[in-house]
């Protein structure tokens, strides 16, 4: 495929700037709405559950964060749903962020019970070091638990590659099912998948420049950062047929 068709990593990122000019103020509200929904529900299930040392109570613990993980694909879907409208040119409220609670939910469920699926099979070994973990930290504890992090995240990122475009795909190709959905999704970041880890990388010096906000600059970063992969999606989707 001829690459040229497509646009810079510097392309995307001025126009999400643009697309995004006067609606910063209904994308952070949908981002602290999100944010506030999804924090919410994992700290009410880790202060119900998080207490409990049995394996059963462990196991209910993981089983419920595995169902807010699903059921926060609803959210996934309407914050998609969201940029879409920004990226095209149409006004987005606050309110699109439940979009995906009225229109396709089941396939929004089934999209992120397959993605939160393979996060948790990736994150088994950290669970288990974790369940095992001694009071006292040692250093062997440690690099393991360290070790295990780095996999877990190289695990979230591999399936964010493969998978950034689902929810988008669900919006625009509402007629296939699920399963259909995901498989387009993969299919679409065939050739793709290192333009989109070098747009991430380029995000590196904003996202530290969050942390040392103290989290303050997030509630500009994350809006921007969610409209340039609507931009880059937009991009691999019209050059679908160049190809």
């Amino acid at each position: 495929s001829d690459m040229s068709y497509h646009q810079s990593s510097a392309a995307l990122k001025a126009a999400a700037k643009e697309h995004m000019f006067g609606r910063y103020g209904s994308a952070v509200g949908a981002y602290l709405l999100v944010t506030f929904l999804t924090g919410f529900a994992t700290i009410s299930i880790s202060s119900i559950a998080g207490g409990t040392s049995t394996v059963f109570g462990v196991i209910i613990h993981y089983a419920l964060l595995f169902a807010v993980s699903v059921f926060s694909g609803l959210l996934s879907s309407g914050t998609a749903y969201f940029y879409l409208k920004i990226v095209t040119g149409h006004i987005a409220t606050v309110n699109d962020v439940f979009y995906g609670f009225r229109m396709y939910s089941d396939k929004a469920l089934t999209i992120q019970a397959w993605i939160t699926l393979l996060t948790f099979i990736g994150n088994i070994p950290e669970y288990i070091i974790m369940y095992r973990m001694p009071l006292r930290m040692d250093a062997s504890a440690l690099t393991q638990y360290g070790l295990c992090m780095i996999l877990s995240g190289i695990v979230s990122l591999a399936l964010n590659l493969f998978y950034a475009p689902a929810f988008f795909l669900l919006h625009d190709f509402p007629q296939y099912s699920a399963r259909e959905l995901l498989a387009m999704s993969r299919r679409l970041m065939t050739g793709h998948k290192g333009r989109l880890f070098y747009i991430y990388l380029s995000y590196l010096p904003l996202l530290l420049l969050g942390v040392l906000s103290c989290g303050v600059a997030f509630l500009w970063i994350f809006p921007y950062m969610n409209a340039t992969l609507a931009e880059f999606y937009m991009d691999i989707v019209k050059n679908q047929g160049r190809q």
